[in-house]
């Protein structure tokens, strides 16, 4: 019987002007039928730094999306857990000397997904080759509330922005440019707290502004305003490897 979720409601932003980009956060089911997915099952498990081609993607064209556990300029340090340190150089490109690899998740309802080296508990970056509006991703599973930050980046390595995980257990990361620019080339995911059992990530969808709803997550905006905290307490079986 899969574990219960309990919420906390808890959530930092942080907004950057660089390339005049504003980032704000988006919800589940912000995106429409015409999106781009991947789910991790197109490849076989055990596959390093998978590489994704896709044709004709809406407004966008031609689109290689990538993985690796760092951006160039970039390093990984640390056992359980790993973290990045440092800021990616211009251009933004993937430093390949750290590999993330597709496995299997108990955890995860929609297992396969993608780790960092070590299995989950290494950051997780992905590059655009043409720059989108907005991502979504599904990550954890998460033990600490605020533990494991996402930061998007444009093509000159800039940061555009970031947050944490917001809740104990899977959740829904969104990031769109809020005037619908395509203006983010890359993610980086990594844990900046304590997070003892690690995560992964999986159902990654992104796409131009004509395949996305851009209206800020109301929860992430209550909570930028006003400081409100929230927390409850989940539970879980898997620890790390």
């Amino acid at each position: 019987m899969r574990k219960s979720l309990a919420v906390a409601v808890v959530s930092a932003l942080v907004v950057s002007a660089s390339a005049g980009a504003q980032l704000v956060r988006i919800g589940p089911g912000s995106f429409t039928p015409g999106a781009t997915v991947i789910t991790f099952s197109e490849q076989p498990g055990g596959t390093i730094k998978p590489l994704y081609s896709f044709t004709g993607v809406p407004d966008l064209g031609n689109v290689t999306v990538s993985f690796a556990g760092a951006f160039t300029g970039q390093t990984v340090t640390g056992g359980f857990p790993s973290t990045l340190n440092g800021s990616p150089a211009n251009p933004l490109s993937l430093n390949t000397a750290y590999q993330t690899f597709i496995t299997t998740d108990s955890d995860n309802p929609t297992s396969p997904v993608l780790s960092g080296d070590p299995t989950f508990n290494g950051p997780i970056v992905m590059f655009f080759s043409t720059p989108v509006a907005a991502v979504s991703l599904d990550g954890g599973y998460f033990n600490t509330v605020g533990a494991t930050t996402i930061t998007g980046f444009d093509v000159l390595g800039n940061s555009l922005g970031s947050f944490t995980n917001s809740i104990l257990g899977i959740e829904t990361y969104g990031f769109a440019d809020a005037s619908g620019n395509n203006v983010i080339s890359g993610l980086a995911f990594y844990i900046t707290g304590n997070e003892p059992a690690g995560f992964a990530i999986d159902n990654v969808t992104f796409g131009a502004a004509s395949v996305v709803r851009i209206t800020p997550e109301p929860a992430t905006m209550t909570l930028f305003a006003t400081g409100l905290l929230g927390v409850f307490a989940a539970a879980r079986r898997r620890r790390r490897a």
